[in-house]
């Protein structure tokens, strides 16, 4: 496969012992060679048992993917492709990506800020403004 390995986030990244692969005939794109050839990829990752994430990650992630997780197994599938290597490809490049999301800090919360008076004012005023244009268009005052 390619020599690089998929980072997660900063410089943690997917570690190759721990990735479990199974491959299985694809319901995707194909030829003549496609109902012969495992093509389609499944890639699992035990999120539970790893060692590979800090802490702090792995609880976020656990939280976070509960419902995706399988006995603390994460699991993502390839088929996009004719050839296997690059469904294996594809699905560590999604399992990257998901972890990574899973295991971003969260948002900081807004902060509530004060309309400034000035442009509050402004608003009124123009409304005000508007209101009188409005008025003056009904034609009870035309005789």
């Amino acid at each position: 496969m390619s020599g690089s390995p998929h980072v997660i986030r900063g410089s943690v990244s997917l570690p190759e012992a721990e990735l479990m692969w199974r491959f299985s005939r694809s319901s995707g794109p194909g030829g003549q060679h496609v109902n012969t050839s495992d093509s389609q990829v499944e890639l699992r990752f035990d999120l539970a048992k790893t060692e590979a994430l800090p802490p702090v990650w792995k609880e976020r992630a656990l939280e976070r993917l509960g419902s995706r997780l399988v006995g603390g197994v994460v699991t993502v599938r390839a088929s996009e492709h004719r050839s296997q290597w690059r469904n294996r490809e594809t699905a560590l490049v999604r399992m990257a990506s998901l972890l990574a999301e899973a295991t971003a800090p969260p948002p900081r919360p807004r902060r509530a800020t004060k309309i400034p008076r000035g442009i509050n004012e402004r608003r009124l005023r123009q409304k005000k403004q508007r209101a009188e244009t409005k008025r003056g268009r009904n034609g009870r005052d035309w005789s």
